[in-house]
């Protein structure tokens, strides 16, 4: 992963093989998560705060002023979306999909990124990279201080190489036990790394995942091709209840994304594990354990996952 404050090593354009740097979350209390960038809930809540503003809405300009974040900004962001209708605006994991008829814009808010609805020649500051200005007087605007973000164009966002190969949504109903149990066949990666693979699921981060395998109460250390579909059900359930009550969480006390200056704050998660290494399990009162998987830290209760 690039170092904080530093550029990526290279913008060229993508491969086939190109995968998305990994984002993690800083923890700032022991039971809370302070969302620090963007995760999928907080993207989904991004897009439900923002599409009432710009569906059905005209793109009457577009103003770039950093064309160099994660990857160029694409050309066709100022030549085909002006004139354009937003007809939707979507999400597939952490991308937003802006959809018109001339093709759709993809915008990732990165490491910082952030969206705000704003009147139309608001003065930018500094780390205001883009404005998408609507015929209703009002603007997108796109901030990003560290330039991990990206805003890329495709005919077809599906085939796009960022996007083709994702696994399902986790809130999908085509997300369930079955199809886990199914694409865990045979895999001796531990449960925990399976998960955060972005072909089998996307949306499941470090935090998600931890979260979800002490609800399930699975350890996260087994091996996803191991478990037997009746957990792997039960799994489903817990990662569409965790991951719900996440964009619960952000409708409800996320800061609106109309006007001023300020950026949209992000909310706090309830934690029952991840953060809370040595301190007492809330089930059995028991000490959390942590250890290293992936790179990645993992809390889990020894007695209440197995």
């Amino acid at each position: 992963m690039p170092q904080a404050g530093r550029r990526p090593l290279s913008n060229k354009p993508f491969s086939d093989g190109f995968k998305l740097t990994a984002i993690t979350l800083i923890v700032c209390d022991p039971s809370h998560l302070c969302i620090e960038m963007p995760e999928l809930p907080e993207v989904e809540t991004s897009r439900r705060g923002i599409a009432p503003w710009i569906e059905n809405q005209e793109v009457s300009r577009v103003v770039v002023r950093q064309h160099n974040l994660r990857w160029p900004v694409a050309c066709e962001i100022e030549q085909k979306l002006p004139g354009q209708k937003i007809r939707s605006l979507s999400r597939r994991a952490k991308y937003l999909l802006i959809r018109t008829d001339a093709g759709t814009a993809i915008l990732h808010l990165g490491m910082s990124g952030s969206l705000r609805i704003i009147d139309t020649g608001t003065p930018a500051g500094v780390h205001d990279h883009v404005d998408i200005e609507l015929s209703n007087g009002k603007a997108l605007r796109f901030r990003d201080p560290r330039r991990f973000g990206s805003l890329l164009w495709a005919d077809d966002p599906f085939e796009h190489p960022l996007l083709r190969n994702l696994g399902p949504e986790p809130l999908d109903e085509a997300f369930d036990g079955d199809y886990l149990r199914q694409t865990a066949q045979g895999r001796r990666v531990s449960i925990k790394q399976f998960l955060m693979n972005a072909s089998v699921v996307v949306g499941i981060g470090n935090i998600y995942a931890s979260e979800s395998l002490f609800v399930a109460r699975i350890h996260p250390k087994r091996q996803a091709g191991r478990i037997a579909l009746r957990r792997m059900e039960s799994l489903v359930d817990a990662i569409k209840t965790v991951l719900g009550k996440a964009i619960d969480a952000g409708g409800t006390t996320l800061r609106d994304f109309h006007g001023g200056d300020g950026e949209p704050g992000y909310f706090q998660l309830q934690l029952e594990v991840y953060g809370r290494g040595d301190q007492p399990c809330l089930r059995c009162r028991r000490p959390i354990s942590v250890i290293v998987l992936g790179q990645r830290s993992t809390y889990y209760c020894k007695n209440c996952q197995r």
